[in-house]
């Protein structure tokens, strides 16, 4: 019989394993965690685009990588800043995704709403960064309505975050201790094999999942 506790640890790793972004199939509808964090959406003649600038070229390369495995065109652009960003070729495959994101001209979260695993990985991707033992999601701070929606969106995948920095220019969603970081982990997969990912991914995955030094280089 396993120890006290160690059964019941083990359940949840493979029951959580089921629903993580290594295994879930990519959809379109996933783009919702771009504008959980501070991603944008364009209306044009042709259809509606979702774009989101980034400060690091590698979240922009990974980005677009999940945005073609939904079999969206996506590319990489620059911002007026000169920093990168990840966006979708306009269509009428995301009208009906931003529609339910928009209330008038301004983001709203849809009631109800919980992120799927692959969600959370592009949320992770586009604004995720540790915090000594914490990790931090951030939120468009241009859509503080948002916030709040945000955070009981995150408690319905059983991740209770804490609202951080709402005063400042740099809001985010607070998760601390190891449950819901494990929880974070099992949902978002592994990170992409492309360097400065590792180092900005949540902390503990190598201790889970066997991430090595070679997946950090890579």
């Amino acid at each position: 019989m396993a120890p006290p506790g160690q059964g019941s640890r083990v359940s949840e790793v493979v029951q959580l394993s089921l629903f993580s972004a290594d295994v879930d199939e990519p959809v379109s509808a996933d783009l919702a965690g771009l504008l959980a964090a501070h991603g944008q959406s364009q209306h044009t003649d042709t259809g509606t685009r979702i774009s989101i600038a980034v400060t690091e070229p590698w979240r922009a390369q990974a980005i677009v990588r999940e945005l073609l495995s939904t079999g969206l065109p996506a590319e990489i652009g620059a911002s007026g800043e000169g920093n990168p960003i990840a966006r979708t070729t306009p269509g009428r495959e995301l009208d009906e995704l931003v529609g339910r994101w928009t209330s008038g001209a301004v983001k709203a979260v849809p009631a109800g709403w919980i992120p799927s695993p692959r969600a959370l990985r592009l949320w992770v991707l586009a604004s995720g960064h540790p915090e000594g033992d914490r990790y931090l999601l951030g939120l468009d701070p241009h859509a503080p309505e948002s916030h709040a929606p945000l955070a009981t969106a995150l408690m319905r995948a059983g991740i209770a975050p804490t609202l951080v920095g709402t005063r400042g220019t740099a809001p985010a969603l607070r998760i601390a201790g190891a449950r819901r970081l494990q929880r974070l982990l099992e949902y978002v997969g592994r990170p992409p094999a492309i360097a400065g990912a590792a180092a900005a991914w949540p902390h503990g995955y190598g201790d889970v999942h066997g991430l090595d030094a070679h997946s950090a280089r890579h």
